[in-house]
């Protein structure tokens, strides 16, 4: 017998998370998604209220020369924080956060190995946290698309074709920086 959809069956909405960006939800049908080349996404997750959320990060931290009111949204350590602070916000307790993370490819092999030092960071700052890490899938070469459900706490991670990972957008430098190289 096949299965009939009923019309009260509402669809999944699915909704992106950009480089730089945090999001936090408890809806049942909402999935949180986002591409990952040597960027890094965590995915935090309250069982016993059934709230989750996503961030994903370009660079793990600004380069100790930066001062600290010129760091920006891209940078892991601004938002592994802000993506707790929404959790306990909307009622998570830091006690039952379960973390995921995934991305940190090292997408060229003549490149920086920018990926391995943003999973590296993100590891490191779960564990000073205390966040239990459950899963990780990190590293390698290629880039991932993860599809993550904040209400249940289920995640979904697959290879995908490198150049479906988004570009990565410059950092934000402030005017007094000097030098003949545009970082990004």
């Amino acid at each position: 017998m096949l299965h009939q959809p009923t019309l009260s069956a509402k669809p999944i909405t699915r909704i992106t998370v950009m480089q730089g960006q945090a999001l936090v939800s408890a809806g049942p049908r909402v999935e949180l998604t986002t591409v990952l080349g040597s960027c890094v996404s965590t995915c935090l997750f309250d069982p016993e209220i059934e709230l989750g959320g996503m961030n994903h990060f370009l660079l793990a931290e600004p380069h100790s020369s930066q001062k600290a009111a010129e760091v920006d949204e891209h940078y892991g350590v601004y938002l592994m924080e802000v993506l707790i602070n929404q959790m306990l916000a909307h009622g998570a307790s830091k006690t039952r956060l379960r973390a995921h993370l995934y991305g940190g490819a090292n997408l060229h092999a003549n490149m920086a190995r920018i990926g391995s030092a943003n999973a590296e960071f993100a590891r490191t700052f779960l564990q000073h946290e205390r966040i239990p890490l459950i899963k990780e899938d990190l590293g390698g070469t290629n880039a991932r698309r993860v599809d993550f459900r904040p209400a249940s706490g289920q995640v979904r991670c697959r290879m995908v074709e490198n150049d479906m990972a988004p570009a990565p957008q410059p950092i934000h430098r402030p005017s007094a920086a000097s030098g003949e190289v545009e970082l990004f």
